[in-house]
């Protein structure tokens, strides 16, 4: 599986920035790490191997960046305002760093995202944000609702990154384009953030997934079987099989 390392100075960020890279063509894929999660972290844990036949068929391109976590939802030592403000420069990050390398790359406008845990939030706020640039939504034990994170503040930066507040007004057409998958697990700790995501998305009439995995907790283990799987539904760049 040939692997790339990809290290620049991020204007947006005003800081070097890294990203690993696997795979030599196909659909571009966004991985998110979980909570202060590193870019490195989907290989260690294994869940890029888990999709390598899927990396080796050209089917995909994975991309998985480093996160600022740590700078935004999680540093409690500065204001909450200023933790969204730096998650928000994050988001532009991705708009002007990271997409441009995915398209140049594949010659793909539209990404799939997908991450596990916390990453499986940064790929539902990013799509549902940004549903134009986005075909699917690969989310594995996502939590949806940030505002645990902001110590009680809250503004409208606040609102429209929190996807289980936006969400119900929500009125982009490109959102019912979207192939959304959520995935989840009975003992899961994040199963009723899933299950209240699935309930807006039912209530707009929004299609998508929610699978919950039996007999399974919030674990990468459960995250490995998950993933193989929703990669196995996409049949190309802008179909996917869509389970009820």
């Amino acid at each position: 599986m040939q692997e790339g390392y990809l290290k620049w100075y991020s204007p947006n960020l005003s800081a070097e920035f890294e990203m690993l890279t696997f795979g030599h063509g196909g659909y571009p894929l966004l991985l998110f790490p979980t909570s202060n999660g590193r870019y490195y972290e989907n290989k260690d844990f294994k869940l890029i191997e888990s999709v390598q036949q899927f990396v080796d068929e050209g089917k995909v391109k994975i991309y998985c960046p480093d996160s600022v976590d740590a700078r935004s939802w999680y540093n409690k030592d500065i204001h909450p305002a200023d933790r969204m403000r730096n998650h928000m420069w994050y988001e532009k990050m991705l708009l002007e760093e990271i997409l441009p390398i995915t398209r140049k790359d594949t010659g793909i406008a539209r990404v799939i995202v997908a991450g596990c845990s916390f990453g499986g939030y940064h790929a539902a706020n990013f799509a549902f944000r940004h549903p134009h640039l986005v075909s699917h939504l690969l989310s594995m034990s996502g939590a949806f609702d940030i505002r645990g994170q902001m110590d009680g503040f809250y503004n409208d930066d606040v609102y429209y990154n929190n996807p289980i507040d936006f969400m119900p007004a929500a009125q982009n057409p490109e959102l019912w384009q979207l192939k959304i998958v959520l995935g989840t697990a009975d003992r899961d700790i994040c199963r009723r953030d899933n299950e209240n995501l699935s309930l807006i998305l039912t209530q707009k009439g929004i299609n998508h997934w929610l699978d919950i995995r039996s007999d399974a907790d919030h674990d990468w283990i459960v995250w490995r079987t998950m993933f193989p799987d929703y990669l196995g539904q996409i049949n190309s760049p802008t179909t996917i099989t869509v389970k009820n």
